[in-house]
């Protein structure tokens, strides 16, 4: 499996922005796609985002379209998520993921049940 490390978490303002990033420990991260998900407080975790293997293909949830810019860069073996316009409610735990199948390339509702390595989190706290 690949080993993923988040970072770029913090607390920011509402309005404000933040870059997360998710560095992955081997090569064939570039085979895969990526995802990012986000558990808030009380919640269950929820979908955020997908970017297929090559970066062709990206999906949103609804509530974050406009705001929220999923890339890679298969070089650095490296997914972001660039956030800006940040909300309370995008108060939240967020997790990378990589797909369990080569196959997979994403959806507009992804499921966590189609990815197979998580990284740990990292907290996102954006203040009224």
């Amino acid at each position: 499996q690949v080993q993923l490390v988040e970072s770029g978490g913090g607390l920011v303002q509402a309005g404000g922005s933040l870059r997360l990033s998710c560095a992955a420990s081997k090569r064939t991260f570039s085979a895969y796609t990526r995802g990012w998900f986000r558990q808030a407080p009380g919640k269950e975790r929820e979908f955020v985002a997908t970017i297929s293997r090559s970066g062709g293909s990206t999906y949103y949830a609804d509530s974050v379209k406009g705001r929220f810019t999923i890339s890679r860069n298969n070089a650095k073996n490296t997914v972001y998520l660039q956030m800006n316009s940040l909300k309370p409610e995008d108060t939240a735990v967020y997790y990378c993921a990589a797909a369990l199948s080569t196959y997979y390339s994403g959806t507009e509702r992804a499921d966590e049940a189609d990815f197979g390595s998580w990284g740990q989190g990292t907290r996102v706290t954006v203040s009224s």
